[in-house]
């Protein structure tokens, strides 16, 4: 008979205490550090590209928010303004008011007798101060023959100048702004006559062609009718789409391709939605191209999906328990929805909406295909009135040769961003105020 060895097994904590075990679980720490230390080092690296953008964009914006004045004491002369002396209004709106700066500029520098140096001491003054005076003048005509004082912004070139964008010990052959001119502001500065502060008119004027006259305030007044138009659209309509999908429709498989095609959609490049607006309300219903009207529509479009998906979201989140409590009290279906499930939903569903809106705040593509890129030198009065948006009037300015427009392109980014900020925001402050943990 031959000998038997019997194997004892070690002890659970000799086994789990054994070389091998212990360098697993080193192994094991490591790979959780490593795991960590490349989410801290993408969370770094991330806040460091986001901190490096809004500070090239905040640097170049803060230009753009500004604007530099000249007071001038100029004599509204009759002779220009009204020489017939019938203070009529069509004689008023015709006259040439940016003359009578340049006589203002003629006296306070007499020695400039030369043609093309009076032509660029004039220069200094931009094209627009004309048409503020005649603003004052029809405004009151009183002010014909007295000696007023206005405070008009300078040329963008001067205003560059200004604002330390221009390079004085350039080259004069390599600067948009010649000796003769920089001394010419420089005796203005020297006067006190020149000051530079806050563009108020950035935020209300719109667009123009001139760099120190163009402003957001049409594209802002655009971009309002254009989202109202959506609000009223998408909204209804998707929260009662997402109330039928969720609540009242059958389970089969047309249902199931109706939910299919609207998490599809959610996905679509915008610009297909700009498309479907250029071929069905404009080629097919004739509605006016760079309208509000129609931006809202096909805006709608494109927020449908995500406002369906986020409200079945929100209902979906309400315990089966509402529903039943309401049925066995003896509600209808659509009463225990609407008067139970849809209230508890509800700040998720305007969380949802908000950051649809936001999205579509953002959106260019979609509005180039049906117009909105014109250049729209009024601000817009109504939702069939032609009008742009902030994300297409920073894209029409990136595209600007002018330097001043570079300033202004970074601060309707900001103005932009400050917007979704708060849109965000909003959403957020719903959901945490009135959303509940079941």
């Amino acid at each position: 008979m031959s000998d038997t060895v019997l194997r004892v097994p070690a002890p659970v904590h000799a086994r789990h205490t054994s070389q091998e075990a212990v360098g697993r679980l080193r192994r094991r720490y490591r790979a959780e550090t490593r795991f960590r230390t490349y989410g801290v080092v993408a969370i770094a690296i991330a806040l460091a590209m986001l901190a490096w953008l809004l500070i090239s964009i905040g640097s170049k914006a803060y230009s753009g928010f500004t604007q530099t004045y000249v007071t001038l004491d100029v004599f509204v002369d009759p002779e220009i303004v009204d020489p017939d002396g019938d203070r009529s209004r069509a004689a008023l709106s015709r006259a040439d008011y940016q003359r009578i700066f340049s006589q203002t500029l003629y006296a306070m520098f007499p020695d400039v007798t030369g043609r093309s140096d009076r032509r660029a001491l004039r220069a200094i003054v931009s094209p627009g101060a004309g048409f503020q005076l005649r603003r004052m003048v029809l405004e009151d005509p009183s002010l014909i023959g007295q000696t007023i004082q206005v405070e008009v912004p300078v040329a963008d070139r001067v205003d560059q100048l200004n604002k330390g964008n221009i390079d004085r010990t350039t080259p004069e052959v390599a600067r948009p702004v010649s000796d003769q001119e920089i001394g010419w502001f420089d005796s203005l500065v020297e006067r006190g006559l020149v000051e530079r502060r806050f563009n108020l008119g950035f935020l209300t004027t719109p667009d123009s062609r001139l760099p120190e006259l163009a402003g957001i305030g049409g594209a802002i007044a655009g971009s309002f009718f254009t989202l109202i138009v959506c609000l009223v659209l998408a909204f209804p309509v998707g929260v009662a789409a997402a109330v039928y999908l969720e609540e009242f429709a059958p389970k089969n498989r047309f249902t199931d391709a109706i939910e299919v095609n609207i998490n599809n959609l959610a996905a679509v490049p915008s610009i297909v939605f700009g498309l479907l607006g250029l071929a069905v309300f404009i080629q097919v219903f004739g509605m006016p191209r760079s309208a509000p009207l129609v931006g809202g529509m096909v805006l709608a479009l494109m927020t449908l999906p995500t406002i369906i998906i986020a409200s079945r979201a929100a209902l979906k989140a309400v315990p089966p328990s509402i529903r039943e409590a309401a049925l066995g009290m003896g509600a209808s279906p659509l009463q225990a929805v609407s008067h139970h499930v849809l209230p508890l939903a509800m700040p998720g569903i305007l969380t949802g909406t908000i950051i649809g809106m936001a999205q579509a705040l953002g959106e260019t593509a979609p509005l180039l295909m049906i117009g909105m890129v014109a250049f729209i030198t009024s601000t817009p009065d109504g939702f069939t009135s032609p009008a742009t948006v902030l994300p297409v009037q920073i894209f029409i300015w990136s595209d600007s040769p002018e330097r001043g427009f570079e300033a202004k392109t970074s601060a309707a980014i900001v103005v932009l961003l400050g917007f979704l900020v708060l849109m965000n925001g909003a959403a957020i402050w719903l959901r945490k105020r009135f959303e509940r943990r079941w």
